[in-house]
Parts: structure tokens; C-alpha cells; sequence
């Protein structure tokens, strides 16, 4: 079962970028290269926000290009969380139960659930301004887990975090789409991330998104463009 871009073209202005490569479900998958490449373009194009020129995108062998991107298989989490302020981190949660926040007593445990497997265990009544930015990032994992969508997509999601917090959000993101069997696409410009959590990397640089390769083997031997890109 695949995640398929049949002779994508996307254009944005003067930019363009093509792809015409298979996604097997279940990886975890860096997007890595320059910038500007079309690593952002490239998710907004799969999860619906970004209508392609020509070319088809299908999901497990049915086409999705036309679909709505709430009926798309994905999550996309941004770098800047996209949390409600005025709202408490259960309710930012609950949204990916319920948009009306109507919630069971039953989608009330499960929230309380996902802030407990997120380390924000008793931290639900708290607004986002009242948590620090790696609590924040948990609150919107945890609401993107409880969407259960196959495929997690994250834009840069950790850039602005230390090291150490980086590795262990990576390290959370990796369990959880583990355990839900997903599929995980990441964007992000640093080649010891996609080595600490990613099996293979796709390439994007030059106006075309290349198949994805196993990530060491990749960047043990990177191709001139990556070299460029990497400084080595």
C-alpha cells in the first residue's frame, strides 16, 4: 500500500516542482534539502491545500487530487503549533476529536489519555501561554495523534527547540507513529534529524522531489546537490 505522485507538477509563481515516486506506507520519511526546495510544497500538495498543475496524487491506489483536505488520510503539524489561546490544552486537544468540542465522557478519557502518553499529565486545564514551547508541541502531537489519520506530516515542527528537547520530541513522535502503524513525512534541514528518526529521506532539490532512499546509505554517499546543500 502506497502513497503515489504520478507525474506531479506543482507551480507557485515563477517555482516549480516535480514529482514521480511511491511512498510505502509504514516508513519514516525525511524530506530533505535546500531551501525553497518545495519540502513544504510538497505536503501542503498532499494534504490538500495546494492544487497541483498536472498530475495525480492516490492513496492506497485511489486518487485523492480532487479531495477535500479534511477527507484526505493526513495530519499536518506546522512549527508554530496552530493552538487556540483562548482555549485549555485538553480542549486544543479535543479538537481533534470533535471540532464543536462536544465530547463524551468517554472522548474526555481519551483526552486525558493522550495528555498522560504526551508527558502533560494533569497540565489539560492550562492555556498555551501558561506552558513552554515543548509542552505546547506535545499538546498539538497529542491532538494529532487522537485524529488517527495514517499518514503524520510535520513541517519543521521542532526547529525552534534545543537539542536535547529536539531528540526527545523526536524519540515521542517516533513511538507514537509506531505504535499507530503510520506513515511519518518530516520536513527539515538538519541531516542528524532525519538520521535520529527517519529510515529513508526523499530528496527535494532542483525543482524535483526524488524517490526516497534509506537515510544512512543516502548520506554516508550524498549526491553533488546534497553536498552543496550540506557544505561537505
Amino acid at each position: 500500500m502506497t502513497i503515489t505522485f504520478d507525474k506531479l507538477e506543482l507551480r507557485q509563481g515563477e517555482f516549480s516542482l516535480t514529482a514521480d515516486l511511491q511512498i510505502e506506507e509504514g516508513h519514516k520519511i525525511a524530506l530533505l534539502g535546500p531551501s525553497g526546495g518545495g519540502k513544504s510544497t510538497l505536503l501542503s500538495a498532499l494534504a490538500g491545500f495546494n492544487t497541483p498543475q498536472s498530475g495525480r496524487i492516490l492513496w492506497r491506489g485511489e486518487d485523492i487530487t480532487g479531495t477535500h483536505p479534511a477527507q484526505r488520510p493526513v495530519t499536518l503539524l506546522f512549527q508554530d503549533h496552530n493552538l487556540f489561546p483562548h482555549l485549555s490544552a485538553a480542549q486544543n486537544i479535543g479538537l481533534g476529536l470533535r471540532p464543536d468540542l462536544k465530547l463524551s465522557r468517554a472522548e474526555h478519557d481519551t483526552v486525558e489519555q493522550a495528555l498522560e502518553q504526551v508527558g502533560l499529565k494533569g497540565q489539560g486545564a492550562k492555556r498555551p501561554a501558561q506552558l513552554s514551547g515543548g509542552q505546547q508541541q506535545r499538546v498539538a502531537i497529542a491532538r494529532a495523534l487522537l485524529r488517527e489519520k495514517p499518514i503524520l506530516m510535520l513541517d519543521e515542527p521542532f526547529a525552534a527547540l534545543g537539542p536535547a528537547l529536539k531528540h526527545e520530541m523526536l524519540d515521542l513522535v517516533g513511538a507514537i507513529v509506531d505504535a499507530a502503524k503510520a506513515t511519518l513525512l518530516m520536513v527539515t534541514h538538519q541531516p542528524e534529524d532525519a538520521l535520529h528518526i527517519s529510515d529513508q529521506t526523499l530528496l527535494i532539490a532542483e525543482g524535483k522531489a526524488h524517490a526516497p532512499q534509506d537515510t544512512r546509505t543516502l548520506l554516508a554517499n550524498p549526491p553533488l546537490v546534497l553536498r552543496n546543500y550540506l557544505g561537505t
